[in-house]
């Protein structure tokens, strides 16, 4: 499993900022209608949540795609912040113990990768579920409030495939 440094939390943001910018309608349309356009941010969160899970400890090609993303991330956040703030590269910002998936959690993560490839390729939403899983990779095993996200997402997949392959 590939370590979170502060640069790979640094691009997980600034995806996070970009994707914001590029959804906000203006202030008197969203007073106008708040639902429609906070909907339009689920097709992001869901892929978010996606990013998480696959940055969990998933193994074979769906863990390698997610840790090489991680590391790209990394080394492109801690080039940025050296070269362009002065800061450290390789400090780490990630926890020390993270909550694995179990097997049946690791198919929940095999059904929604299908669905995520898909969707991204079917519906207008492709760049916001790309961006929202390559925002959820880098956040995933970071130390702050969106690693402690990680953990309740963890244990509701493992639910989720404990009952489903649990009824089989």
């Amino acid at each position: 499993m590939t370590v979170v440094t502060y640069g790979g939390v640094t691009v997980g943001f600034l995806l996070l900022a970009w994707h914001l910018a590029d959804w906000w309608p203006g202030l008197k349309a969203l007073r106008h209608n708040p639902a429609g356009h906070a909907g339009t941010l689920l097709p992001f969160l869901l892929a978010w949540t996606y990013g998480v899970l696959v940055v969990l400890g998933v193994g074979g090609l769906i863990g390698w795609a997610a840790d090489t993303a991680l590391w790209i991330s990394n080394w492109l956040g801690d080039v940025a912040l050296v070269w362009g703030v002065g800061g450290q590269a390789g400090q780490t910002a990630g926890r020390v113990t993270y909550l694995p998936l179990t097997q049946p959690g690791g198919a929940v993560v095999l059904i929604l990768t299908a669905i995520l490839i898909v969707l991204s390729r079917k519906t207008g939403y492709g760049v916001d579920l790309k961006r929202g899983a390559w925002c959820g990779i880098c956040h995933g095993t970071s130390a702050g409030i969106a690693g402690f996200a990680a953990a309740p997402i963890a244990v509701a997949v493992n639910w989720l495939g404990d009952g489903l392959y649990g009824r089989l």
